[in-house]
């Protein structure tokens, strides 16, 4: 199937109603096999043969148009549909007119009226005349109703409004859905689309697709980087906002990361590509956030529930209006045939369809262009609603970079032999404080032993044979089950620990040799961030580390944490979030998405850090902070929670005007101008709330 696969970007989809019509139509084409509509990214899915032709034809009852790919739409007020409206208000005011000096019944009042309605309306009849020939009732077919009733009740001058207010309704509409997709294109405009190249001695301008892995690219002074890659000469300062949100450039030298659609500022560099362009960090965002605004949020889910026995009430309440009057109360026939063609429009659930995708397709897109990765509506609603943030310490809050800082010998073998044993055990363990035991061995130029017979005990140490002698080096816990610690050792460990430090112990099964100690630096933002959650009115923020509970302490405390979960193996951090969900309520868990995945996908909502570095972290999170930093994370939760209030107030919203205009009904004072007003003017009034999302600043 893959191979019948085509993509294409579509123009003119102006609602999900519209959106769902339109993948039914296609499906009903003999050679396709599937297809996906995606209404927030403006995207068409197509598994067989199908040719262009053939999908507008699909979708010509919305003007939707289909492209290879996303090119600019014709500036607005060149668009055929603007036109019209603008010709519709034209004769519109003119047929007022003629209609205030000669009279509404006046043929050329009629005539200016009538010229209105046919030039403002005619695709909307086109369509909603086939709806009715297959007895669709959609706002169109409805439309075309109301507008043909008031014209045979003589009712000219209104039917001319409806149709200048529906067509402008429709206009501002679409533009306001294009601005919201904007975030996609936007992204999808970041990355060049040529290459430069070295191939031996010569250089070449490419397409990016026709790059291969191990080509090398020349990026100059003020270049955007066209491909994912790794730095092979030169050093430069690089930009990263686009892909992380970093707004201060990265220093990069040989062995560096680098990624496509980063602007390289000023030194020259040459970088070995590693990925092919479909497989580029960009990339990868891009789809992800195309697929997450296509997933539906659970506020959407009750939206469309509450719409399907929303509408027949909505029909069946119309034909009450339409014929209880006059049966039963003498009322006039043509005036209450009127009015339930007024409660059909005014009734048209779209404003309250479109009130959650809106929102969902503005905020994903916001937060995109911020350097955080949501990977669906779900998980943007379940941040809006988090009461604990769980933290890992080690890359998290810290910089994940321990360094060793104490070298304590309890022997006669001084710092350098210990170092050595040390660092000849951990030559074979990838832990980040093995990592720091090497490097002080490379800084002291001790690192001429070696190991055999490597052991790792997980979650406390290792063992190894050094020089002939049996070493293990660990957690005090590891030494504990071995021998009695004597209470000099216990308390000059502890001492290290309230310092905030962790504590390695070396020595063989008969005797302790030495004290390491080593501490992992706090990351500068780490404590401001804690504040800052406190501030959202977070019930809890934890820290969860395979440290001592000493040394935990020592660190939460100077972060300012509400509570300090210590010496955890990793799958005991998933039991602590299975609890914290019991106790507290709905927790985050925020972690590097590598060691932490199995605790990410427990918590509510999983946030990885530094997803732009790790695949990992964007296939198992949630929600990924491209950045590795904090910085972006009371963002997130800020915008999460902003989005649930614009969705509540855009429901509540689209409701509360239509039952306000129903009630007009009562004393008949409901027209079709009003009726049309009332829900179209809902619907805009619903997605220019929902645009606020697209600020920066929240």
């Amino acid at each position: 199937m893959e191979e019948n696969k085509q993509v294409y970007r579509l123009q003119g989809l102006s609602c999900t109603n519209c959106a769902a019509k339109f993948e039914e139509n296609i499906r009903n084409i003999n050679t396709v096999e599937d297809v996906q509509v995606n209404f927030g990214a403006a995207k068409l899915t197509v598994h067989g043969a199908a040719s262009v032709d053939q999908l507008e034809a699909a979708g010509a009852f919305d003007g939707i148009k289909v492209q290879p790919e996303w090119n600019n739409e014709p500036e607005r007020w060149k668009k055929r549909e603007t036109i019209t409206t603008f010709i519709s208000l034209l004769f519109t005011i003119v047929g007022y007119v003629f209609y205030f000096r000669m009279g509404e019944s006046h043929p050329i009042t009629i005539g200016a009226f009538l010229t209105a309605i046919l030039v403002g309306g005619l695709s909307l009849f086109k369509v909603g005349l086939k709806n009715l020939m297959k007895l669709e009732f959609d706002m169109k077919t409805l439309m075309t109703i109301a507008i043909i009733g008031a014209a045979i009740i003589g009712e000219w001058a209104e039917g001319a409004v409806v149709v200048f207010l529906f067509a402008l309704s429709e206009a501002l509409e679409s533009y306001s859905m294009n601005k919201a997709r904007q975030s996609i294109k936007s992204l999808m405009d970041i990355a060049p689309k040529k290459a430069t190249i070295r191939h031996g001695s010569q250089t070449m301008e490419i397409d990016v697709e026709d790059v291969q892995i191990g080509d090398i690219l020349i990026i100059k002074p003020g270049q955007k980087i066209a491909m994912d890659g790794e730095v092979v000469k030169g050093q430069s300062s690089v930009n990263q906002a686009a892909i992380t949100g970093e707004s201060i450039p990265v220093h990069k030298v040989s062995g560096d990361e680098v990624y496509a659609g980063t602007i390289n500022e000023e030194g020259s560099l040459e970088v070995r590509v590693t990925k092919r362009v479909a497989d580029t960090t960009i990339a990868k965002i891009i789809h992800l956030v195309e697929e997450a605004q296509a997933e539906r949020a659970p506020s959407q889910q009750f939206v469309d529930k509450f719409a399907k026995y929303y509408t027949p009430a909505i029909l069946f309440l119309s034909f009450l209006v339409a014929v209880i009057p006059p049966l039963f109360f003498g009322g006039e026939w043509s005036n209450w045939i009127y009015s339930g063609l007024a409660v059909l429009v005014v009734g048209c659930p779209c404003a309250l369809v479109v009130s959650t995708p809106v929102a969902i397709v503005t905020a994903i897109g916001n937060a995109a262009r911020n350097g955080v990765l949501i990977k669906g509506g779900i998980h943007l609603e379940e941040a809006g609603h988090i009461d604990v943030v769980a933290f890992d310490k080690t890359g998290t809050l810290t910089k994940g970079k321990p360094e060793v800082t104490d070298i304590i010998p309890l022997t006669d073998k001084d710092e350098a032999d210990l170092i050595r044993i040390a660092a000849a055990i951990e030559e074979y363990s990838q832990h980040p404080l093995a990592s720091a035991i090497k490097r002080k061995a490379i800084r002291l130029q001790a690192v001429d032993y070696k190991a055999e017979d490597f052991l790792s005990y997980t979650g406390k140490g290792a063992k190894a044979t050094v020089q002939g002698t049996e070493y293990f080096i660990g957690n005090p816990a590891l030494f504990s089950e071995m021998l009695p610690l004597h209470a000099e050792l216990l308390e000059r460990t502890s001492q290290l620990q309230a310092e905030g430090k962790t504590v390695m112990l070396l020595g063989t099964s008969q005797e302790v040799i030495g004290i390491i100690g080593v501490a992992d630096q706090i990351r500068s933002v780490s404590r401001s961030i804690i504040q800052k959650l406190h501030q959202l009115g977070m019930k809890r923020t934890i820290m969860l580390t395979g440290d001592n509970q000493l040394t935990g302490e020592a660190i939460g405390s100077s972060l300012g944490l509400t509570e300090v979960k210590a010496e955890l193996l990793p799958e005991d951090k998933l039991t602590v979030i299975s609890r914290l969900k019991d106790r507290y309520g709905r927790v985050a868990m925020v972690g590097d998405g590598i060691n932490d995945a199995p605790a990410l996908a427990s918590a509510n909502v999983g946030i990885a850090m530094g997803g732009a570095g790790t695949d990992v972290a964007l296939e198992t999170a949630d929600i990924a902070l491209m950045a590795d930093d904090l910085e972006k994370l009371p963002y997130t939760i800020s915008l999460s929670r902003k989005t649930l209030t614009i969705i509540k107030q855009n429901i509540i919203f689209a409701l509360v005007l239509k039952v306000l205009a129903l009630l007009l009904v009562i004393p008949g004072w409901l027209t079709l101008w009003i009726a049309i007003f009332a829900d179209m003017g809902a619907t805009l009034i619903v997605v220019l709330n929902s645009m606020r999302l697209m600020k920066k600043d929240l």
